[in-house]
């Protein structure tokens, strides 16, 4: 009997403690407005679109042909680290370089329409989705025992990007196959290295996969792998790397490409968490790699790792393109456009600057001052090797070679996104076109600009059918009186902000954006100058000689061959320019050709004057120390020319100024 008695009890403790919580859980979704689904992951304020959606038009086009006739589409047919990958059924590299290759030359193919590449890539998509054996392993390694799950999570990013250019209905349950072998394999052997500082890339595929199934152990998945991974929020609270690495000192925390990854971790956990500390963390990391390390280019430093300010000092490719990515998916989930004004930043100047114009040769490591590229030893580097900064086909090392492909192509495939109230949204200004249905009505716009070189924009908007919709139109903080103007309607939007036109929309109606581009300068690195207009930078045009190197090593062959670079113009200059004297700059435009990025093909420059610094000499193949300005000097103002930071390969780009 009294059995029977406590029996009954905790069955009725049991029934109330439900009622409650159901009582509870409703009142909680009452007041915050949301269902269940939206409790369990936060819904993105913008979505991305499909891949195959934005089609690149002008410049931007030719930008990503250039790279699909330079390494990016050529790697496969000779670099043995992709043509003889043990993920295409090889005997090469089993680990990241392949599945990094594919991450940037799928939505490359796809949005160029490139039939030779889709037919490539399909291949070896078929040959690494066949060969997943039951368990969900996919990795092509014999043994799971010591291997790096990074690899893992990075495979999975060209197959869902496959999918979404393709609706391939293989994807999905591969996908899922991968994350449950996951799902019980960190339970006996937890993350380490590499998949242990870039645990939250998983999270892109497990979110992308639970909001097409709404499978509950997808999230609990999602909490193990935050458990196991290493504690970036906590890390940056107290962010103890205040200065450069010591020489040689090579950490995880402070390699240069886990942070431009890791800058998205905190919003990508807060939409599991919906705590709003989550969101602001990632800007105060941003804020505090920008305050210890940042460069004039939008990225911070790191070669390897973080390497201070000194504009000397370099930053590895991997984390140029990364840190597009970590901001472009910021973009998505946070909605804020302040991320866009930094995508167009690091796009338009870092990006382009770490390549050969053809783009058949880049640098690991990149210099804001760049003024020598050669095979030295005892550069500044913290860890990086002595042919960091030369142009060649794996220079020190051979990540960026697999990895930089994403840089353009992720750029184009993200210049649109949809917002939550049923519209569109511009986050990232370049030549396109977009085409989608909008309460299944088909609308396409495209944008018509030479932007970033010049301040117009034009956008054709057609429908096929009336219909109303939102358009949201990013307007960039640095500009002072933007205006839009719709037939004899016009707008003049606050800067830093989305600007919404909202309106019934038929036919073909044009858009007309000017963003009126205004020098500005920028305090740096012991008081050196930057000079900024628009989204650009502007940086010294330095004369050039190359000359071949390495010629002897294995797949040196021309095209893709190595080379160094040496000036053949002065470079030490202190500018004549002060706040006072912008006014005064004549910006003159050229024309926007084949290869804009490029010294001979720069669409745009600016003369300025300076005096040459006799003192500021070069040390170890780089601009040595520079000098605190204001600096007193006695010698000839010269007539100098300055053009786009991404256009140049050899610069100057934070300059003394005069007393």
């Amino acid at each position: 009997m009294k059995k029977r008695f406590h029996m009954l009890a905790g069955i009725l403790i049991i029934i109330i403690f439900a009622v409650l919580h159901s009582c509870h859980s409703s009142i909680d979704e009452e007041e915050m407005g949301m269902s269940p689904e939206e409790l369990s992951l936060q819904p993105v304020k913008l979505k991305p679109m499909p891949l195959g959606t934005i089609k690149p038009k002008g410049w931007l086009k030719n930008q990503l042909m250039i790279q699909a006739d330079g390494l990016s589409g050529h790697l496969d047919e000779f670099w043995p680290d992709i043509s003889d990958s043990a993920w295409f059924g090889g005997e090469s590299d089993a680990w990241e370089r392949a599945p990094y290759w594919l991450d940037g030359v799928v939505p490359l193919a796809f949005l160029l329409d490139d039939e030779d590449l889709k037919t490539r890539i399909a291949k070896y998509l078929d040959h690494i989705i066949a060969n997943q054996d039951e368990s969900g392993w996919i990795s092509p390694a014999e043994s799971s025992s010591n291997y790096d799950l990074w690899a893992i999570f990075l495979v999975l990013k060209p197959l869902i990007q496959y999918h979404e250019a393709t609706g391939d209905e293989r994807i999905p349950k591969v996908v899922e196959k991968t994350l449950k072998w996951v799902d019980g394999h960190i339970d006996r052997r937890p993350l380490f290295n590499w998949g242990k500082f870039r645990w939250f890339e998983s999270l892109l595929s497990i979110y992308w996969l639970y909001e097409r199934t709404q499978q509950d152990w997808l999230l609990d998945l999602a909490v193990k792998l935050h458990a196991q991974g290493f504690d970036w929020d906590s890390f940056f609270r107290r962010f103890p790397l205040t200065g450069i690495t010591p020489k040689g000192k090579w950490t995880y925390m402070g390699h240069v490409v886990n942070n431009g990854m890791a800058v998205k971790a905190p919003g990508l956990w807060w939409r599991l968490t919906g705590d709003e500390t989550d969101r602001l963390m990632v800007y105060e990391m941003m804020a505090k790699q920008d305050q210890y390390h940042g460069q004039a280019a939008g990225i911070f430093s790191g070669d390897e790792c973080f390497a201070g300010k000194n504009p000397s000092q370099g930053t590895e490719l991997c984390a140029v393109v990364e840190y597009q990515f970590s901001l472009e998916m910021l973009l998505s989930i946070l909605g804020d456009p302040a991320f866009g004004d930094r995508l167009e930043k690091v796009t338009y100047n870092a990006l382009p600057a770490t390549f050969t114009p053809d783009m058949w040769s880049h640098q690991y490591d990149q210099q804001v001052n760049q003024v020598e590229c050669t095979i030295r030893e005892n550069r500044l580097w913290t860890t990086n090797g002595p042919e960091s900064n030369i142009f060649g086909l794996e220079p020190n090392y051979g990540c960026c070679t697999s990895n930089f492909s994403q840089g353009w192509p992720k750029f184009a495939a993200h210049l649109w996104m949809k917002t939550q109230d049923k519209g569109l949204a511009a986050v990232a200004y370049a030549p396109n076109i977009v085409s989608t249905r909008i309460k299944d009505i088909p609308v396409s716009i495209e944008i018509v600009t030479d932007y970033p070189f010049r301040q117009d924009i034009q956008l054709k908007v057609s429908v096929d059918k009336a219909v109303r919709f939102p358009l949201h139109l990013r307007i960039p903080a640095w500009v002072d009186e933007a205006s839009i103007t719709i037939g004899n309607s016009h707008h003049t939007p606050s800067a830093g902000s989305f600007y919404v036109l909202e309106r019934d929309w038929s036919g073909i109606t044009e858009v007309e954006i000017e963003f009126p581009m205004k020098s500005r300068i920028t305090r740096r690195y012991n008081n050196a100058l930057a000079l900024e207009r628009g989204p650009l930078l502007y940086a010294l045009k330095i004369g050039e000689k190359w000359r071949r190197v390495n010629a002897d090593k294995p797949n040196r062959e021309l095209p893709h061959a190595d080379w160094e670079v040496y000036p053949t113009t002065p470079w030490n200059y202190a500018l004549d320019l002060d706040q006072d004297k912008l006014d005064r700059l004549h910006f003159e435009e050229h024309p926007v050709g084949d290869v804009p990025f490029s010294p001979e093909g720069a669409p745009v420059s600016v003369k300025v004057r300076g005096i040459r610094i006799e003192a500021w000499k070069l040390e170890n193949g780089s601009a040595g120390e520079l000098p605190q300005s204001p600096v007193s000097t006695t010698g000839n103002l010269e007539e100098i020319i300055l053009i786009p930071y991404g256009c140049t390969n050899l610069r100057i780009a934070e300059f003394p100024t005069l007393k």
